[in-house]
């Protein structure tokens, strides 16, 4: 099959979408970039779907498709669950003379949606006429590891340099040449693919807060890690507001569970990330609130330390933190609350016939201790704390010059100073998390 790659410039025309369900939804991401006005026709929506159009970033009219729908449409998607009425909808739109893309159906499309890299206002769409889009991805993300990131803004600056030449030099051979000098620069890297204990070396897994939902209360990095992902490992309660800032290419796989009900084990979701990691897969591992606030990270930082996966932790705002700003209440009023301590209302299974925790089983978090953390440490041992309870100063958290000492309750006098802000962790989960990833000299650092 022989095929015109063109790129169409579609912003501010209409196009039309038959159908609501999962498989259109996949589309919709990729239509709205473009600018054009999406219509969608179908007698029910995904609760998304339904969103947008509440937000009016598409126009849903609740019923079945008609055949006056297709007039004044310069696109149409079919991508309903009805082989038929896809095809009905695709035989109407060629003799209208609208271009149609029938979705999964190769005979009844006149176009295919590429897999695209893009840098920018650079974008390389590859296609395989339909025959195989898994493909098309995997040739995607090789091509995404060796263009350089900077390509983008490289581009935009030799765009402005053309014009000004365009405007001000005559056509010749000499500008002609000029144009295609300005144009060279090297692109793709020549060096060998390095080899580690008998596997390529993997991509980095980034353990990233999706906060309480909202999007504008994602951070820039969380943003950032997630449009450029290939694959999001996401929780059931991040909602699609989030996930829409990923890339068209991305998979995206819920791997959460709602009410109680599992659809994918712990150990399952440890090898996904493992898996996808060794593939050379950028992986995001989304949670909801902060991964390090009752998010398993625990159990999936040890998987990724044992497989050899470096992971990055990209902290997020914590439910409690959302809760307390919505009904306008200081979590740490000072005229009636000193202390925050975090729990949960279950353990893991190994804990299901446990009693009721103790004090020390609490990680206690306190905010500028000051630089004298004898009085402190003197009045948790007079409450019955271990004296070898784990403890971590952290200085400056998720700074430059982030620093992180490790020391336990009954030294924690004699820790040296650190430089302000710092923050006091104590508790035994500090100690666990150590030892998980042998790091038996320091704590493990998050940064952002």
């Amino acid at each position: 099959m022989s095929l015109l790659p063109i790129f169409l410039k579609l912003a501010g025309r209409r196009c039309l979408l038959v159908g609501a369900g999962n498989v259109a939804l996949d589309k919709i991401g990729s239509l709205l970039k473009t600018g054009l006005k999406l219509r969608v026709i179908a007698p029910d929506a995904r609760q998304e779907v339904r969103q947008l159009a509440a937000e009016g970033k598409v126009e849903w009219i609740e019923r079945r498709f008609e055949l006056s729908d297709l007039d004044g449409n310069y696109l149409v998607i079919a991508a309903t669950d009805s082989p038929e009425v896809n095809a009905t909808v695709y035989r109407v739109a060629v003799e209208r003379g609208i271009l149609c893309n029938s979705v999964d159906d190769i005979p009844n499309c006149d176009f295919f949606f590429g897999s695209v890299v893009r840098r920018g206002d650079l974008q390389i769409a590859i296609s395989t006429a339909g025959e195989s889009p898994a493909f098309a991805q995997h040739l995607r993300r090789e091509i995404d590891k060796l263009l350089p990131e900077d390509l983008g803004p490289w581009l935009e600056n030799l765009g402005q340099i053309r014009r000004e030449i365009l405007k001000t030099l005559p056509r010749s051979e000499d500008r002609k040449l000029l144009l295609h000098q300005l144009a060279q620069r090297p692109v793709f890297s020549s060096e060998p693919v390095i080899e580690q204990d008998q596997y390529t070396v993997a991509q980095t897994v980034y353990l990233v807060g999706a906060g309480p939902g909202d999007p504008d209360l994602l951070t820039v990095k969380a943003v950032r890690l997630i449009r450029s992902a290939d694959v999001i490992l996401h929780d059931d309660l991040v909602p699609h507001a989030i996930l829409d800032y990923a890339s068209p290419s991305a998979e995206i796989v819920n791997v959460g569970k709602r009410c109680g009900t599992k659809t994918i084990t712990q150990e399952e979701i440890n090898a996904l990330m493992i898996e996808h990691a060794r593939g050379n897969r950028s992986v995001v591992r989304l949670k909801s609130g902060d991964p390090l606030i009752f998010g398993r990270a625990a159990e999936e930082m040890n998987a990724l330390a044992e497989a050899g996966i470096a992971f990055q932790v990209v902290p997020g705002i914590t439910a409690a933190f959302a809760a307390a700003a919505a009904i306008g209440c200081s979590l740490t009023d000072r005229r009636s609350a000193s202390n925050v301590i975090f729990s949960t209302g279950h353990h893991s299974q190994s804990h299901n016939d446990a009693p009721l925790p103790e004090l020390e089983d609490a990680t206690r978090v306190v905010y500028m201790p000051g630089r004298d953390l004898s009085l402190l440490a003197q009045e948790w041992l007079q409450q019955g704390l271990p004296p070898e309870l784990p403890c971590a100063i952290v200085s400056r958290a998720a700074q430059p010059g982030q620093q992180v000492r490790c020391t336990t309750l009954a030294a924690l006098g004699d820790a040296a100073h650190t430089l302000a802000p710092s923050l006091l962790i104590a508790g035994w989960a500090v100690r666990e998390i150590a030892a998980a990833n042998q790091l038996a000299a320091k704590c493990i650092s998050v940064t952002g």
